[in-house]
């Protein structure tokens, strides 16, 4: 598996840098397997594909904080990253895990793997509702995934030293929740692991078995999706399709 350890000086570009990287996946004729790890170092709130822009996100707070507000390709609800929040992304052949083609079955590996990654720091975690990971009752993690023909995009948030009063700042009530949140704020459902980055992005290399280092990304497909695409009004708060 390749190992792309990169975070771009452009809090938007990192997102666009996702898709990109599962579409160049898809135009290779080899089936590509890699990890990504990136982190911000200030706030930004990430949307799902299908996410309204109006409920889930409080506009007027990232407004007047300056905080970027930008839809990605997957699916789920909003989230809000920054300092001491570590990000992965896995893209996964179907050649190579054809059982992945059942969405309930791409949750569990993916989320079976991290688990495993943060199980070695002593830790324990588990899986609850579709896609979170857990410290007992409280979300550690939130995740989502992009299905192409021949690759999948797994991607989602690793809370290990954050400040958790930014998820109440940023963000509405979520539309879509577990049952196992039981309407519990923002603040009472969520958690740090407590965790040191470092030490859990190198638990995620080793669980992963990611040993081919890479350093060059597809620029001129970043650029183009950011240009057509994340940079525009359009998309990021209507959600329509570019």
């Amino acid at each position: 598996m390749q190992l792309l350890d990169l975070t771009l000086d452009d809090p938007v570009a990192n997102i666009a840098l996702e898709e990109a990287l599962l579409d160049e996946a898809e135009s290779s004729d080899e089936p590509t397997e890699l990890l990504r790890l990136w982190h911000l170092d200030m706030p930004m709130v990430v949307i799902g594909r299908s996410s309204s822009y109006e409920s889930e996100v409080n506009g007027s707070q990232t407004n007047m904080d300056a905080v970027p507000v930008v839809r990605r390709c997957s699916g789920g609800a909003a989230i809000v990253c920054g300092t001491g929040c570590l990000m992965y992304s896995v893209i996964l052949s179907y050649q190579n895990h054809p059982e992945l083609q059942q969405i309930s079955n791409a949750h569990d590996f993916v989320l079976t793997t991290v688990s495993k990654a943060i199980n070695t720091l002593g830790v324990e975690s588990t899986k609850q509702g579709t896609s979170d990971l857990t410290v007992g009752t409280r979300k550690i993690s939130g995740n989502s995934l992009r299905c192409k023909r021949n690759h999948i995009l797994y991607h989602g948030t690793l809370l290990c030293n954050y400040d958790l009063d930014l998820v109440g700042r940023y963000l509405g009530t979520a539309p879509r929740q577990p049952e196992y949140r039981q309407q519990r704020t923002h603040n009472q459902f969520v958690a740090n692991l407590g965790v040191d980055m470092e030490a859990l992005r190198q638990s995620l290399i080793d669980t992963w078995g990611a040993t081919q280092a890479r350093s060059e990304i597809p620029s001129a497909m970043v650029e183009s999706l950011l240009e057509n695409k994340y940079r525009c009004d359009k998309w990021n708060l209507h959600g329509q399709n570019l």
